[in-house]
This record gives C-alpha cells, sequence and structure tokens, in this order.
C-alpha cells in the first residue's frame, strides 16, 4: 500500500473521530444549558393565580356588587380513555350524589370540551358550589386524586334589579372577550355591561403567580415562589342607594328614565325602567325568560339613560332660546302667536288652540310656545341652530362612564344630505325648532344640558365617586359665549317660572319643598295628519301612539345644586306624568340632607 492511501485513510479516520468528539463537546457542554432549562420545564411547573374581582360600593359604602365565597370542582385529564374511563364515570356519578342540583351530561360536556392529549392541567367541570354545600363533603372529595376543589368566588348583587342598568354585570367570557384581555381566560368571567364593565381592568385586578415542582406524573413535590394577586380593588359609587331604591318605588309600573345628578356631574341616583335582576346573568337563565325579556316592547336590556334616543320636544327650548336673543334676534323679540304658521304648502301648529297672542323669550319658554320657536327658526337657519346645538353638547357623547354610549341626532343640511343623500327643506327647520323630526337625544344629554343652563358650564357626568384611594375629578367645560355667559340669567328666569308662574307648564304639578327651575317637554312618536283639525286628547291615543313626557329640573333655583331629569315614555304632558315624580325626589333630597334648607 502506498504512503499516499495510508495517509488518505488517516485523514478519514481522524475527520471521523473529530467530528465525534466536537458533537459530543456539543452535547455535554454546549447544550448543557439548553437541556437543563428542557429538563426544568419538565419539572417546574407555573401557575397563575386569578385574582378575586373587586367590589362595588355605593357612596356610603354599602356594598352593590360583592363576592359570595364558594368552590369550583375540577377533575384531572386524560380521564375518558379506555384504561380511565371507569373512573371517569365513578368520579362524575360521585359529584351528583353529593350535589343533587348538578346535571351530569352538564358535567360532561364540559370535560369533553378542555380534554385533549395536549392539555395536562385539572379540567373545570363545576364552576361553583355554595361555601355551605361544599363543607359537610370537601374533606372526602379533597382526598380523591382525581378531583381537585379550589376556591372560586361569584358575583352577587344583594339589591337584584335597583339600579340595574348603571352597575351592570358580570358574566362567563366568550372567546372575543379572551381574545381582547388573556387574563380573562384564567378568570372566566368578565364585566358585560355599565359599570362592570367599564371599569372591569381595574376591578379584575391582576393576577398572581405560584412557582412549583412537580413528578412525573404531574403530582406536585414543592412550592418553589409564590406571589399574591392585585385583587379586591374597590370602586365607590357615587349613587345613593337608598335614594336609589326611592326612586324605583316612585317608578313602579312606569317606563322610562330617571336621573339626579349634581350640577358638577356626580350622579346620586339613575334609573332606566323596567330594569331586570342581574343576578340572572351570573347563575343564568332560561331561553323562556330571555326571550320573554328580550322581545319586550318595553326593553328592558336597554339602558334608557344612555342608549334611548327620543325626541326632546319642549327641553330643547332653554337651549335654543339662548341662542335666539345671542346670535340674530335679541331678548326683546316677540311674535304674534295665533296658533298656526302656514309654510311651504303645509300648517305648523302651536299646542294652544287660540293661541298665546303677543309672546317674547320669556313668555315663550314659560308657555312653551311654539310658534314663538318656529318664526325663530326661520330667522336663525338651520346651520347656525345646529352648530349652536352642538356645541353645547349635542349630538355629542357626554362623557359618562359607561360603555357604548350614543351621540344622538342634531339635523343638519350636511347630515340629511350624507345620511339620506336628500335636500333639506325649510319644515325640518321649524320642525327643529321645537324639537321634533329627526332630532333625537339621550336623557343624559338632557340632563347635562339643564345644568349648563343652570350654571353656565357643561359638567361631565360620573358614576365613580372614588377608584381605590383615588377620588373621581370632575370635569366642568366652559362652551358659552361671554355673550351667552351675560343672557343666561334671562333663559334662568324663564326656567324658574315654568315652576312657578301660574301660567307656567309645570307649575300646578309641582308640590317640591325646593323652589326649582326647569322645562316640561311633550315629545310626539306618531305625526299628526294636516287634514285633522281636532288633535285627540293624550289619553284617548292607545298607549304606544302617546307622547312621551319630559320634565328637566334644577333646584334650589338660587344656588343650583341638583338636577332632576324624568322620562315617562308614553306618558303624555310632561308636567302632568312626571312633576309629581320630581317634585318628589326633591323632598327626599332634603330628608336625606343633601339640601340644606
Amino acid at each position: 500500500m502506498s504512503s499516499l492511501k495510508i495517509k488518505f485513510i488517516l485523514f478519514i479516520f481522524i475527520s471521523i473521530w473529530l467530528a465525534l468528539i466536537v458533537r459530543v463537546f456539543s452535547l455535554a457542554v454546549q447544550s448543557n444549558s439548553y437541556y437543563t432549562k428542557l429538563s426544568l420545564n419538565n419539572t417546574i411547573k407555573h401557575e397563575k393565580i386569578a385574582p378575586v374581582r373587586g367590589e362595588i360600593v355605593d357612596r356610603n359604602n354599602k356594598p352593590i356588587a360583592i363576592n359570595k365565597l364558594g368552590f369550583k370542582i375540577q377533575l384531572a385529564p386524560h380521564l375518558r380513555s379506555k384504561k380511565h374511563i371507569k373512573e371517569f364515570n365513578e368520579e362524575v356519578d360521585l359529584l351528583v350524589e353529593y350535589f343533587p342540583s348538578l346535571n351530569k351530561e352538564k358535567i360532561i360536556r364540559n370535560y369533553k370540551k378542555k380534554d385533549s392529549l395536549y392539555n395536562h392541567n385539572f379540567i373545570d367541570v363545576v364552576p361553583f358550589i355554595p361555601y355551605k354545600e361544599m363543607m359537610p363533603v370537601y374533606s372526602i372529595l379533597n382526598l380523591r386524586k382525581n378531583i381537585k376543589i379550589t376556591s372560586a368566588p361569584k358575583r352577587y348583587y344583594p339589591y337584584k334589579n335597583i339600579a340595574a342598568h348603571m352597575i351592570g354585570y358580570v358574566a362567563r367570557a366568550n372567546q372575543n372577550d379572551i381574545k381582547n384581555d388573556p387574563l380573562i381566560e384564567l378568570i372566566g368571567y368578565t364585566g358585560k355591561t355599565g359599570i362592570e364593565k367599564y371599569y372591569n381592568s381595574y376591578l379584575q385586578g391582576t393576577p398572581g403567580e405560584r412557582t412549583i415542582k412537580v413528578n412525573a406524573s404531574n403530582q406536585e413535590i414543592k412550592e418553589l415562589s409564590y406571589t399574591s394577586a392585585d385583587e379586591d380593588r374597590k370602586l365607590a359609587l357615587s349613587l345613593d342607594i337608598e335614594l336609589q331604591q326611592y326612586i324605583s318605588k316612585l317608578f313602579a309600573g312606569k317606563v322610562g328614565v330617571v336621573i339626579v345628578m349634581d350640577v358638577n356631574g356626580s350622579i346620586l341616583a339613575a334609573g332606566s325602567f323596567p330594569n331586570y335582576d342581574l343576578n340572572i346573568f351570573v347563575s343564568g337563565m332560561s331561553y323562556k325568560m330571555y326571550n320573554e325579556l328580550a322581545s319586550s316592547l318595553d326593553h328592558p336590556f336597554t339602558n334608557k339613560m344612555t342608549h334611548g334616543l327620543y325626541p326632546p320636544g319642549s327641553t330643547i327650548k332653554p337651549s335654543l332660546g339662548l341662542l335666539y336673543i345671542t346670535t340674530d334676534l335679541n331678548q326683546n323679540w316677540s311674535v304674534d302667536c295665533k296658533s298656526h304658521l302656514p309654510l311651504s304648502g303645509r300648517v305648523f301648529r302651536c299646542w294652544k288652540k287660540k293661541g298665546h297672542g303677543r309672546t317674547d323669550i320669556i313668555k315663550a319658554i314659560r308657555e312653551s310656545c311654539d310658534d314663538f320657536f318656529y318664526k325663530g327658526s326661520l330667522v336663525l337657519g338651520n346651520q347656525k341652530m345646529s352648530e349652536g346645538l352642538k356645541r353645547y353638547g349635542y349630538g355629542k357623547k357626554t362623557g359618562v362612564d359607561l360603555p357604548n354610549e350614543f351621540i344622538g341626532v342634531v339635523p343638519s343640511r350636511m347630515w340629511k344630505m350624507q345620511k339620506y343623500g336628500k335636500i333639506w327643506n325649510i319644515g325640518e327647520t321649524v320642525n327643529m325648532s321645537i324639537g321634533q323630526g329627526d332630532f333625537l337625544v339621550t336623557p343624559l344629554q338632557i340632563a347635562q344640558q339643564t345644568a349648563l343652563m343652570a350654571t353656565g358650564k357643561l359638567p361631565t357626568p360620573h358614576l365613580a365617586k372614588s377608584i381605590g384611594d383615588k377620588p373621581y375629578k370632575a370635569h366642568l367645560k366652559d362652551v358659552l359665549t361671554q355673550k351667552e355667559k351675560k343672557k343666561l340669567p334671562i333663559i334662568q328666569r324663564a326656567m324658574y317660572q315654568v315652576c312657578n308662574h301660574p301660567k307656567g307648564t309645570a307649575t300646578h304639578y309641582l308640590h317640591s319643598k325646593v323652589k326649582l327651575a326647569g322645562k316640561t317637554g311633550t315629545a310626539q312618536v306618531i305625526g299628526i295628519k294636516q287634514d285633522i283639525k281636532k288633535r285627540k286628547l293624550e289619553h284617548e291615543l292607545s298607549y304606544y301612539k302617546r307622547s312621551h313626557a319630559w320634565i328637566t329640573t334644577y333646584g334650589p333655583y338660587k344656588k343650583p345644586q341638583f338636577i332632576v331629569t324624568v322620562l315617562v315614555e308614553h306618558g303624555g304632558h310632561g308636567g302632568h306624568a312626571a312633576g309629581g315624580i320630581v317634585s318628589d325626589i326633591y323632598n327626599k333630597l332634603l330628608e336625606l340632607g343633601y339640601i340644606k334648607k
């Protein structure tokens, strides 16, 4: 054999050994950290600790959303294999034996959803068992290797339907909820409506973490570290639950909205009626119950305070009146109301059959003269009206701390063209001047506007009083021009006369011990044909054809502190339907010490 061949064979031999040595070095030394980490993943487990949801209390620290103590039941994974199916059936039968109210099929269904070859965690099969029911059998179940019992608080609303739409409710999370916030998958529940939804991130807290060592059978050997969850975050609301209960009694059998708010925007009470027991969403309800509530023409699921859109009717007149006397008109401008205004082939009628005669701004608001506002709108025009009303806050969100607030509609030429592709006509300007036509507002916007007329400042309504230890800071906007501020007392005087002058539209329906100022409104829900000479009275109409009844007020008149706005759906005349309710609320504010004599 030649020396060249020998050298080649030695080269191949040495190369193979060098490659093997490099590979051994790589596996033994360089990959050591990688396999160490891999080994740790197999023996060390990280568990997230679900935080307990924070409680919600009223302004006097009375709990209105709390957590009931209880437990959830979990079963070990992979029990449905042929090897373990007998154990699985035994565990399920045992649970049903100890807790007869449980549904066996539902337990199996819950297990199947999460059981897979890739899941090595215990599976939730029963979301909640009350503390009293669990305690007698806790020690028995806890000793079984396939059953795991862990604490699981359940949301509870002790006042049931009181302030339901404001508080909102917590319910089982869906895939969209989890997608938007992965923490919700750990917790299982999330705020769905109201305050519970708006402040969900704060209330749910942040999770803790537990690091444990486990063996090959996934059994815990040792706890290595523990970080507690940031939980039990308290949220205090400005609501007074006693006042809230009182208002619910006043509104029994009626449909509509009540708002009690201080002039800085703090809401003391607010109700959307009819309402419902919040607890049915936490515990679950039958399809029959849901369908009955969902199909009701009175819309109990709708928070009418922020999601109800209504024609404002004559409640718009103080705001519009201020625009009139500070733009193209002046405070001395007047009209001769003869009860009707022929225009563009139709007749726009005033509510008073004989007319109001000579009418200025004070009388027009006091007696709610439509003709005054019809004729004023023809001078001002739609553009100035819509721009001014939007500046005041109409057609915008109030900024209240509730989810998905509606903005309403302030109709205009541009709005109509963009929405319908049609040209604006002068009759729509006239209709807009009395809060009819396409003009739509939420009751909270009317309460906010009343505060603006009372103080000259536009408040941001809010339900939070303090978030943890941090007080909620009120927001007041300066939206009036200097001229408007100067002329505002004229509007305030007119609103005072609405509630106190012998001819005021609210005077004879009020019995408040507090001197009030305000405005009534009757918002039509159906049009009146031109050929009808004699209108039917409200009580002669079928219920759903009757007008909505508004009254919005502030008091005490000289030093405004509170706004009370009431809407009674299909209630007819504002003063008649709601004057008594408003009076009783102010008297209750006196009784509770919110207003000092």
